[in-house]
């Protein structure tokens, strides 16, 4: 039934040994926080540990560490987040997830730009009354995804996050505008998910680069790869919007018009190009820079111009890398426009068993 129709595991007591296997083979997983219990192998049974220590089999490390768990809570919130889901999901792979819109199409997200940071935030201003699940949200938080409804389309959202606002407003956590070898498998599992249940995906981006650690360097390359393939890869409908910083080939990465993106838009602050504009200066002009009596000015000035002709949402359009660049208050209007161009969009692709990524 896998890609057939929508799978979803609930784990409200203990799910240990090969049935942890189960949550593991469906398509989301919920868990009530406080007893239950999701294990392969028990705590104490690892060596080195203990419940007190670390306690494997909880909600808490199955969705942040382990990422095999979308959503925790009590009993009813789980019971509550199942009907939720399943009003967004199509009930099969030959179904369309689309119901009546009571939504303005046209409402303009003002202050919009100003969510460019937390993107879980940008996604629920743009949906129908502004009602966005996020999936997996306690795992590598720097990648949102999630299911939000455009004019009643149910539509798939992937996004870089940098900044995370807590309910009362303040900034609990910031990350680094790089793609992480957590963030992209997380992210290359959604998009295979929506694929094979033809739901359109909207893809936002604010990527500099990829994650510099000794631990990502292990993965990093295989995940991204993995991303790169699982975009390439779907058919559906594809809408990408640069909201901030877009660099190099995590940006490729990033559901760019490259790797198949239908239409790519980009606010007017946007960056596009290859590397960090004063990168590029320091680079292209090392040796005027070392013989400069103020460096700093002259790679201020160098930088500004690298920026104005080759980064800049403008430059980016004129070469066709965007299609167009859009106020950020009218993001909503205008992927949803998108997405109705798109609604009838058919691939032919080559016969095949299946990819081997």
């Amino acid at each position: 039934a896998s890609g057939v129709i929508p799978q979803i595991t609930a784990v409200f007591g203990t799910c240990g040994g090969g049935m942890a296997l189960m949550p593991a083979l469906t398509d989301f997983t919920f868990m009530e926080s406080k007893n239950a219990k999701l294990f392969v192998n028990s705590p104490n049974a690892l060596e080195g540990n203990e419940v007190s220590k670390c306690n494997t089999a909880s909600a808490k490390f199955q969705s942040e560490d382990a990422g095999l768990v979308d959503f925790t809570g009590s009993e009813d919130e789980v019971l509550s987040g199942i009907r939720k889901l399943v009003t967004l999901l199509p009930a099969n792979n030959e179904e369309d997830a689309v119901d009546d819109c009571s939504d303005d199409l046209n409402r303009v997200c003002a202050d919009l730009a100003n969510a460019a940071g937390d993107t879980a935030i940008l996604l629920s201003n743009i949906a129908d009354d502004q009602d966005f699940v996020e999936t997996k949200a306690d795992y590598a938080k720097e990648m949102v995804t999630g299911f939000l409804k455009l004019n009643g389309t149910t539509v798939g959202a992937v996004a870089n996050r940098t900044e995370v606002y807590g309910a009362d407003g303040e900034k609990a956590e910031e990350f680094e505008a790089v793609l992480t070898a957590r963030g992209a498998r997380k992210a290359a599992r959604f998009v295979k998910f929506c694929d094979a249940f033809n739901i359109p995906v909207l893809t936002l981006v604010n990527v500099k680069g990829y994650k510099a650690s000794k631990c990502t360097e292990k993965k990093i390359a295989k995940a991204a790869g993995r991303l790169t393939y699982a975009f390439v890869n779907a058919s559906v409908p594809k809408v990408t919007v640069v909201v901030g910083e877009a660099y190099g080939t995590a940006y490729l990465t990033m559901n760019s018009k490259s790797i198949g993106a239908d239409v790519v838009y980009a606010w007017p602050n946007a960056t596009i190009g290859m590397m960090d504009a004063s990168a590029a200066a320091k680079i292209m002009y090392a040796d005027e820079i070392a013989k400069a009596d103020d460096s700093v000015a002259l790679i201020n000035e160098k930088a500004a111009a690298y920026r104005e002709m080759q980064s800049s949402a403008l430059a980016a359009a004129k070469r066709g890398y965007v299609d167009d660049i859009i106020e950020a208050c009218d993001t909503r209007k205008r992927v949803i426009a998108a997405f109705e161009m798109l609604f009838t969009k058919r691939e032919d692709r080559p016969d095949r068993k299946h990819g081997t990524v």
